[in-house]
């Protein structure tokens, strides 16, 4: 064999090789790549299984988190509600009892002196609830504060000033219960023809 032949023989069979690598390469790349995706598959499905039992889980949690927050309102309501009714309940009865003896007595000092006492334990309710009844007359008038149910000309009181109120207003904390139901001034009354 000439140079010129074991040359090409050898190039030949480097060609060979290479075709055979190449093809045995391509059979292991895709056995591995048929095997990849089923093991993927498989990876995926089992993290997809358990993202999903995860997502039960923290539902289930934040269902019994909403039922347990339901019951602690309803019960700091309950507790609420009893804290503050229980005063006015004494009160209540010290009133039937006054309107009870009322109906058997002409004596009208003993009924006010009853009265006195009930309104005095009534302020004492209000005081240990920090409810505050507030005064208007005389201030200027704000919608924020005040309930303006009339207005009225008036000589003595500026335009825009609260001139009586027919309920006080009262607040919890500085948080507004109640507004003053007021009657305002609309400043003096217009000289009527004829007038000088």
């Amino acid at each position: 064999m000439t140079k010129k032949k074991k040359s090409e023989a050898a190039v030949e069979s480097v060609e060979e090789t290479e075709i055979g690598a190449g093809t045995a390469g391509k059979a292991i790349a895709e056995t591995a790549a048929e095997t990849a995706p089923e093991e993927q598959l498989e990876v995926l499905s089992a993290e997809l299984d358990k993202a999903k039992d995860d997502l039960l889980r923290l539902k289930a949690d934040f269902q019994n988190y909403r039922m347990r927050t339901a019951k602690e309102i309803a019960s700091a309501r309950l507790f609420g509600q009893t804290d503050t009714l229980l005063p006015f309940l004494q009160i209540f009865d010290h009133f039937s009892m006054a309107m009870a003896a009322a109906e058997k007595s002409d004596n009208v000092e003993a009924i006010k002196e009853g009265l006195e006492m009930i309104l005095k334990e009534y302020q004492k309710g209000l005081d240990e609830l920090n409810v505050v009844p507030f005064n208007a007359e005389g201030e200027k008038f704000d919608p924020q504060l005040h309930n303006a149910v009339a207005h009225e000309p008036s000589a003595e009181v500026k335009e825009g000033y609260v001139i009586r109120q027919w309920n006080a207003g009262y607040k919890l904390g500085e948080r507004l219960l109640r507004p003053a139901a007021v009657v305002v001034s609309s400043g003096p009354a217009p000289d009527k023809p004829g007038e000088a």
